[in-house]
């Protein structure tokens, strides 16, 4: 199997990633991909070949290895990882899709289609979620299928066409079961790094909306504490509707004087 498109995909959506979306890259390749290729494929090798039953009855084995291994192990594996790394493919297509209508109209509609703002950031949060429900989801499955995350040495079948209960053994065990915990283990590694990221970029966002309420507020008190010194100082930079309302009505000169006089006062 190429798995070259599944790297090209990845790399793309590298560069609109955070930091910790990179390092959640960076693990699927080295520890995932990588291991599946170099390693695990070859361990799984010819595993119904090398399942062995105690007994000769032609379609026991196979029938034992249906009921024990449903889907192979290794083949789950890689159906996790292509579907961990699908939603990753929505990111790439929103920003395709920005720029293709920038395109269309022969102008500039967005300040950057790659920035994580706007459309993007919930693209990117919704790729996020699913990707954390795949693992999750696989995660159960696998612990489902095969009872557990270890692969027993000998197993025990009794279904038809065995005559009785038959012992067949498994071809490296030990082996099998490291792999399938060192699985496990960068599976949670990335379900946990998808939770900080997803917790970064809701905070995030938070603290951007506070900080664009935050200045708005501050404005509008500093403007309120100007107009009531204005009113009190009589200075000429009042507001046009208090100048209109100050020329209506005459102001009589001891008026005059005491604002003169309070002015005096604060400036002192």
């Amino acid at each position: 199997m190429s798995w070259m498109f599944l790297r090209d995909l990845l790399s793309g959506v590298n560069k609109y990633s955070t930091g910790i979306g990179r390092i959640w890259l960076a693990v699927v390749f080295i520890f995932r991909l990588l291991v599946y290729m170099v390693a695990a494929e070859h361990v799984w090798k010819d595993e119904q070949k090398e399942f062995e039953c105690n007994i000769r009855q032609p379609g026991c084995e196979n029938v034992c290895f249906d009921y024990y291994f449903p889907v192979s192990q290794v083949r789950l594996w890689a159906l996790q990882l292509i579907m961990v790394s699908t939603p990753s493919l929505l990111v790439v297509l929103h920003v395709a899709y920005c720029e293709g209508r920038e395109k269309r109209h022969r102008k500039k509609l967005y300040v950057s289609p790659g920035t994580m703002d706007g459309g993007l950031w919930y693209t990117y949060l919704i790729s996020l979620i699913v990707k954390t429900g795949f693992e999750i989801g696989f995660l159960v499955l696998f612990y489902k299928l095969y009872d557990g995350f270890s692969v027993p040495y000998l197993v025990k079948c009794d279904l038809k066409p065995c005559p009785n209960t038959v012992d067949c053994f498994i071809s490296k065990p030990t082996e099998k079961t490291i792999f399938i915990l060192f699985l496990v283990s960068t599976s949670c590694l990335c379900v946990i790094l998808n939770f900080i990221e997803l917790s970064f970029l809701v905070l995030k966002c938070l603290i951007k909306c506070c900080l664009q309420k935050y200045p708005k507020s501050l404005k509008s008190s500093v403007c309120e504490c100007h107009h009531l010194r204005y009113i009190e100082c009589g200075e000429t930079g009042v507001p046009p509707l208090l100048q209109n309302h100050h020329s209506d009505s005459a102001i009589s000169t001891p008026q005059r004087g005491e604002t003169k006089l309070l002015c005096d006062t604060h400036k002192s």
